[in-house]
C-alpha cells in the first residue's frame, strides 16, 4: 500500500528507509540529482503552462494532459484558456460549450469534471483554488496525482507525487534489474531527492528528463507493477463515444439514435452502448430515442 506521502501529502523531513534495493541509490543521490538538473538546464522544454503560472492555468493543464499527448495538449490548452480564462468564466459556461472546446482531447468527462471543479471553487472557495492536497482530492475528478502536481506546480509546495515520467526516471536509475516495482518502493526515493526549496522546477526537470528517457531508452515503466498497456483507440467504443459528443455538440440540439447511427456509420448496438456510457458519465441526457448534452 502506498504511503500517504505518495498521495500528495506535504513533505516532512524523515530518515530515508531504502532497504537492500536502495543502498546504492542513497549513496548516489547527489549524482542522480546532478544528472537530472544538468539535463534540464541544457534541454528545458518551453510550455505555455510553465509561463504566467497561476492555480487555474496549472489545473487546466494537469487535467488536460491526462492521457493526452503533450503536442496536442499544448494547442488545445491555448484555445481553451482563450475561451475560458478563469475559474469564473468556466463556471458560467454551458456543458455544451465546454465540451465543444474540449473536442480532440478525448475522455470528455474530464472537461465536465473541470467545469464542476470551477463551480465549487467559485461558490465555496471565493474563486481561490485550495493549496492543501487533502482538500484538492475532494474536488471533482482530482485524484492523488493531480492534487500533488497542482500543489507543486501552482504553489511550489514540496509534496511527493508520481506520474509516468517520474516513475520512469526512478525505475531506470534505481531498479535496473527488478520487475514489478511498486510506487510504494519509489516513494522514499522521490521524497529523499525532492528539492524542498524549488519543488516546481525540480518536478519540471524530472518530467523533461523522463520524457527524454521515454524516447531514447527501453520503457522502464514496463517494469512497474502499475504498468497498463493503453488499449487501441481506432475502432473502439471510446472512439464512438467521442464521435457522438462531437456530433451532438456541433448540432446544438437533440438528435435521434437513428440519426447518429446514420451519421457515424455505426451499428445500433454500438450506438446504444456508447450512449449508455455517456449517460452514466453525466455527459448525455436521454429521453426515449432522443439524446442531448446534459445541461
Amino acid at each position: 500500500m502506498v504511503s500517504k506521502r505518495s498521495l500528495g501529502q506535504p513533505h516532512k523531513k524523515a530518515a530515508p528507509s531504502y532497504g537492500k534495493q536502495h543502498k546504492k541509490a542513497a549513496l548516489s543521490r547527489g549524482k542522480f540529482k546532478k544528472t537530472v538538473w544538468d539535463y534540464y538546464r541544457a534541454n528545458k522544454r518551453d510550455f505555455p503552462w510553465r509561463r504566467n503560472i497561476n492555480p487555474y492555468r496549472v489545473l487546466v493543464s494537469e487535467i488536460m494532459l491526462q492521457q493526452t499527448q503533450v503536442s496536442r495538449g499544448e494547442i488545445k490548452y491555448k484555445e481553451f484558456l482563450k475561451k475560458f480564462p478563469s475559474f469564473s468564466a468556466l463556471a458560467k459556461a454551458s456543458n455544451a460549450d465546454v465540451l465543444m472546446a474540449w473536442q480532440g482531447l478525448g475522455y470528455n468527462r474530464r472537461a465536465l469534471y473541470l467545469k464542476r471543479t470551477a463551480e465549487v471553487v467559485v461558490n465555496e472557495y471565493k474563486g481561490k483554488l485550495p493549496s492543501d492536497p487533502a482538500m484538492l482530492v475532494k474536488l471533482p475528478g482530482i485524484g492523488a496525482y493531480t492534487a500533488g502536481a497542482v500543489c507543486a506546480f501552482a504553489f511550489n509546495k514540496p509534496v511527493v507525487f508520481i506520474d509516468t515520467n517520474v516513475r520512469r526516471v526512478f525505475i531506470y536509475h534505481f531498479f535496473n534489474n527488478k520487475e514489478g516495482v511498486t510506487d510504494a518502493e519509489l516513494v522514499p526515493l522521490v521524497e529523499d531527492t525532492l528539492d524542498k526549496e524549488n519543488a516546481r522546477e525540480w518536478y519540471s526537470a524530472l518530467m523533461d528528463y523522463g520524457s527524454m528517457l521515454g524516447s531514447k531508452e527501453e520503457n522502464a515503466n514496463k517494469r512497474s507493477a502499475h504498468y497498463v498497456r493503453q488499449s487501441k483507440f481506432e475502432g473502439s467504443l471510446r472512439q464512438v463515444r467521442g464521435k457522438i459528443v462531437k456530433h451532438v455538440t456541433s448540432s446544438m440540439r437533440q438528435v435521434t439514435r437513428k440519426e447518429l447511427q446514420k451519421a457515424l456509420w455505426e451499428t445500433e448496438g454500438r450506438i446504444d452502448l456508447a450512449i449508455a456510457g455517456l449517460q452514466k458519465d453525466g455527459i448525455m441526457s436521454v429521453r426515449g430515442r432522443m439524446v442531448s448534452i446534459k445541461a
